[in-house]
């Protein structure tokens, strides 16, 4: 086989590629903007009354945005430090053994499937009601930290990674002037990787938003409104996907379901390109110092 042959099979194949991802988004914008009103949003509550909290929205995606917006951000607020502080430590200050134990658990964790950490928080749930807790059920606190134990792994890896790609001029032009391992960690190598950092925040986010299965199993309903606590249940948007398109009476119900799936796609999409972007600047800027 030539040389032309094989480049025109793996152009072909990258075109086919490129054509399915064309066609899918396609499909969906097409359908959730030709859907798309503020009715299926708020339904006929107005929106400053319903942003303010003044009317609860029954009928309407509202409330599954500010759910999934919840329980993604108070996932990052635990995932964070300890996948920060984790990456850290494997790649600056453990030893070589304990780096290649650390490093192989996260790969491990993050090769588990979401809905067997969903099984997980809802088993420990249960747990903690027989034994402790009388009042804990699933709710927006167990979802919260069942995703955070979804997205730790990217969090360390993205951490990991940043502090490698740091040129090794950098990494010891601080330590020849007299600075301390610390003092060049905190002042030099964090500083320079906070791009990296930001954007490993920015898909940790974004895997945290469109996760189904976790969230189904630890605290998401349908029709639960806003919650007023951590311990309660919350509406969000890949589960409000799931019950209208399995649960939908009419065109209407499963429009909803075309516009919520439009939406998750374009949050989605828009923090991935965002994160992308925010690499791209941190490679041009390590490439102009070397």
């Amino acid at each position: 086989m030539s040389r032309k042959i094989v480049i025109s099979l793996f152009f072909l194949v990258v075109i086919f590629s490129i054509l399915i991802l064309a066609i899918f988004f396609t499909f969906v914008f097409y359908k959730g903007f030709s859907s798309f009103s503020l009715e299926i949003i708020f339904d006929n509550v107005p929106i400053l009354d319903a942003i303010l909290g003044k009317q609860r929205v029954f009928d309407g995606i509202f409330n599954a945005i500010v759910g999934s917006l919840f329980v993604s951000l108070l996932a990052i607020v635990f995932a964070l430090p300890l996948g920060f502080l984790s990456g850290v430590f494997i790649a600056i200050f453990a030893s070589k053994k304990v780096k290649e134990i650390f490093s192989f658990s996260y790969e491990l964790l993050a090769f588990v499937p979401s809905i067997v950490i969903g099984l997980f928080g809802l088993s420990v749930t249960i747990y903690l009601h027989k034994m402790f807790f009388d009042d804990l059920y699933t709710c927006l606190l167990i979802s919260s930290i069942c995703l955070a134990i979804l997205v730790i792994p990217y969090i360390v890896k993205m951490t990991e990674q940043a502090l490698y790609s740091i040129p090794y001029q950098i990494k010891n032009s601080v330590l020849n002037l007299g600075a301390t391992k610390y003092q060049n960690l905190f002042l030099v190598q964090l500083p320079y990787i906070s791009k990296q950092l930001f954007s490993s925040v920015v898909l940790a986010i974004g895997r945290a938003v469109e996760d189904t299965a976790v969230i189904m199993m630890t605290g998401a309903v349908a029709m639960g409104g806003i919650p007023n606590s951590l311990l309660e249940k919350y509406e969000a948007i890949p589960f409000f996907i799931f019950y209208v398109s399995s649960q939908y009476q009419d065109i209407y119900e499963l429009n909803k379901g075309y516009v919520a799936a439009m939406i998750l796609l374009f949050v989605s999409l828009s923090l991935f390109i965002f994160a992308f972007i925010l690499q791209k600047i941190a490679i041009r800027r390590s490439q102009k110092l070397e």
